[in-house]
């Protein structure tokens, strides 16, 4: 019912030089529940002739591709986003990095038991006038990670900045995983090549454990660059909110989120 995306031009001290805001209000074809209307506070009124996802579909992608696209639990927005641009038989646009300000709130403040925005941007001084409106929250979510660059001393490079921020950018050039037409990522060779890497996640786990035998000894079956972006590819794609029990060893228990086309 509302997509909102706030693109933030900062300088070498991450000190915000320009502002530029997109806001879309959409119209889901259904009631507004009474519970969704009390926390954001737009109602059916709202909505009421405004387009419907499909008629700024192609807009919302351009403002995301190419991009460093920036939330708080990532994986929560993506899995909606991912599904509506294929119904418009949209890819996923392909982006610089994908960086979840949930992730790195609990690997930095860990002293701290809540992790929500909101609670975060009154830690930085963060101003968030409207929470659960769409670019409020995307602006304070940008300037936190802001924040969390400058007290934490981010590196300067985009490509060591995604590691700092145990964020997904493109998979390293090594053979195994590449970028599809589609804008995600695919095997490039085994069983599943030509597959896209969502589709078997138990298979991606098993690929950062997976050890062959060379001169006498056990070593890892796939370079070391590639298991780490594995690794943090799939903590990008875990929900925010879930935990998985430890107790559950199988492959289904990654704790990634159902995403719609794993469930087809």
């Amino acid at each position: 019912m509302e997509f909102g995306a706030v693109e933030l031009t900062v300088d070498a001290e991450y000190r915000v030089t320009a502002v530029a805001t997109h806001d879309w209000l959409i119209n889901p074809g259904v009631p507004i529940p009474r519970e969704v209307t009390r926390v954001t506070g737009i109602t059916d009124e709202h909505v009421a002739g405004k387009p419907a996802f499909a008629s700024v579909a192609k807009a919302i992608h351009t403002v995301l591709d190419g991009a460093m696209v920036v939330a708080h639990n990532l994986a929560f927005d993506l899995n909606f986003l991912r599904l509506e641009f294929e119904r418009c038989d949209l890819h996923w646009p392909t982006t610089v990095a994908e960086v979840d300000t949930l992730h790195i709130s609990r690997a930095k403040l860990t002293d701290q038991r809540k992790h929500n925005l909101g609670h975060i941007c009154g830690l930085f001084g963060v101003p968030l006038d409207n929470a659960h409106r769409a670019t409020d929250d995307a602006e304070a979510c940008g300037r936190v990670l802001l924040e969390f660059a400058r007290r934490y001393n981010a590196p300067e490079s985009v490509e060591d900045m995604i590691i700092w921020a145990d964020a997904v950018g493109p998979p390293p050039s090594t053979g195994h995983i590449g970028i599809g037409e589609g804008g995600l990522p695919l095997f490039l060779d085994g069983e599943h090549k030509g597959e896209r890497v969502d589709q078997h996640t138990d298979h991606l786990q098993w690929m950062t454990m997976a050890l062959m035998r060379v001169n006498g000894g056990w070593h890892p079956r796939y370079p070391p660059e590639l298991n780490e972006w594995i690794r943090r590819w799939l903590r990008a794609r875990a929900s925010g909110r879930f935990r998985a029990n430890p107790r559950g060893a199988g492959p289904k228990d990654w704790g990634l989120d159902p995403a719609p086309w794993r469930l087809s």
